[in-house]
């Protein structure tokens, strides 16, 4: 019932947005009263809308002449062997049992996708992104429990998550605190009509989907990376260590990421002189030269999430692992999901700590939100 209610509502919401000035929050959607459960920056957040046949129409796109991945702007990560997951108590239980990963050396992204970047590959290909497009019944009941009641047409229209910041402390575990939907929110629209990237080439480009981000690096001849690259990545050639740059709380010393600073989600210090997004490279490199491989947005990886994945690699040690073969969150078992990583500019110690190398999190494969964007890797 709790995941109808997520769903059903959110369809609600998103036409209840377009008929109203202010934003609708979905605060009809909010986690079962009483219920302890940690949410956690991305945690349980409602899905969007599928779009019918998007998982194949997304990734047919024009030959553009494109032969090979252009490494400018991308540092090799050599090959080798880490120790991922778990690093202090912070860590949560899809981040054991702690296991040796080998790895082939790969090419990835000194940063996110930009908007910039993003907006050639628009051009190339005349791409429409999911938030853009009017969801389909018959995809989105799939993700539904069987005999789930079809919503009205006239709820099913293109629309994305937005924060909009709380002004007041309010229940940490009942995220719909701070997330509306908004019809209009896209790519070019990261916080809904209104709002543009004017200006804002050099920064991240968000609302984008797990399929837009598998057919940007499709037409990049580049791929997304799998969650050990990923991790391996991140952790800058350091070993057993909790950020990208090391022990160092984020609240010691300079700043370090963009993430929200003071209490959340309703006063940021701005401690790290940014409110929302950063513009890519604002901070320090971790040790292969990677930007914000902690905080900014959320990043997309090729692998399907399972919260017991860890656990079914036993003791001896992976080569090159690729995933779980099959997607499962006990929170929302009908729902496929891929995991996410880096944190964002909205995490926060007091109910997050996304920005550790070890954080695993997971979202639909058609979730677009205000903090979640994606870098590529190219062997």
């Amino acid at each position: 019932m709790k995941n109808i209610v997520l769903i059903l509502f959110g369809a609600m919401f998103l036409a209840a947005c377009g008929q109203h000035e202010k934003p609708v929050t979905v605060a009809a959607i909010a986690p079962v009263p009483g219920s302890k459960k940690k949410v956690c920056c991305e945690s349980n957040l409602p899905n969007r809308f599928k779009t019918a046949g998007l998982s194949g129409a997304a990734l047919t796109l024009p030959d553009t002449g494109n032969t090979h991945a252009n490494h400018a702007g991308m540092v090799w990560v050599p090959a080798g062997t880490f120790r991922m997951g778990a690093d202090n108590q912070q860590a949560e239980p899809d981040e054991y049992p702690k296991h040796d990963v080998s790895v082939d050396g790969f090419w990835i992204d000194k940063t996110e996708v930009t908007n910039a970047e993003f907006a050639k590959f628009i051009k190339a290909t005349g791409y429409v992104t999911t938030a853009e497009r009017k969801p389909d019944w018959n995809e989105l009941k799939k993700q539904m429990p069987p005999g789930t009641e079809k919503p009205a047409d006239s709820l099913l229209v293109p629309a994305s998550l937005v924060f909009v910041p709380a002004d007041h402390p309010v229940n940490l575990n009942d995220y719909a605190q701070w997330w509306a939907w908004k019809t209009g929110a896209n790519w070019k629209h990261p916080h809904g009509p209104g709002s543009d990237i004017k200006g804002k080439d050099n920064y991240p480009v968000v609302q984008v989907s797990w399929y837009d981000a598998v057919a940007y690096s499709k037409w990049a001849n580049k791929r997304l990376p799998t969650e050990a690259e990923w991790e391996r990545a991140a952790r800058g050639g350091l070993e057993d260590k909790v950020y990208p740059w090391g022990n160092e709380k984020i609240s010691e010393g300079q700043p370090k990421a963009n993430t929200w600073e003071g209490s959340f989600p309703y006063k940021n210090t701005q401690r790290d002189k940014f409110y929302y997004l950063a513009p890519v490279s604002s901070f320090k490199p971790n040790g292969y030269g990677l930007y914000d491989m902690a905080g900014n947005v959320w990043e997309w990886c090729a692998d399907l999430y399972n919260n017991n994945y860890y656990k079914t690699l036993g003791t001896n040690g992976v080569k090159n692992p690729k995933g779980a073969s099959k997607s499962y969150d006990p929170d929302e078992p009908y729902a496929i999901k891929r995991v996410v990583r880096g944190g964002s500019f909205l995490c926060n110690d007091s109910y997050c700590s996304g920005y550790r190398v070890s954080r695993r999190m997971k979202t639909t494969e058609d979730s677009g939100m205000e903090h979640l964007g994606f870098r590529c890797v190219s062997n």
